[in-house]
């Protein structure tokens, strides 16, 4: 399974997820990280560079180019969330602190 969760330099919960400016790609087995990649993805930036529709549309390409199962993160708008529904990915929301434990505790 491959969580996706946006993250600060200092490996904490970006509380911004579609503004996020990195985020990590956490591979779970048996309820463990055994793989973690962090990815800028310079999210608040692009975000005003185009419509709602176009930064959704990057987001999902983001997610299916890769292979994300499910979204960990603090908050995000109703039209993120939809969408993320939409795919049948997942989110747990509420997430803070240390980004590797945040996922620990979200994911059953």
């Amino acid at each position: 399974m491959i969580i996706c969760i946006p993250i600060t330099t200092t490996g904490e919960v970006d509380p911004r997820w579609g503004r996020a400016d990195w985020v990590a790609l956490a591979e779970i087995d048996a309820g463990k990280i055994v793989n973690w990649h962090e990815v800028e993805v310079s999210w608040s930036t692009l975000h005003d560079e185009g419509t709602h529709g176009s930064h959704h549309a990057r987001v999902v390409k983001f997610l299916r180019d890769n292979n994300v199962n499910a979204v960990v993160a603090n908050h995000m708008g109703d039209g993120m969330t939809r969408m993320l529904k939409t795919m049948d990915i997942p989110v747990y929301l509420g997430a803070n602190g240390n980004a590797r434990t945040a996922i620990q505790v979200a994911i059953p």
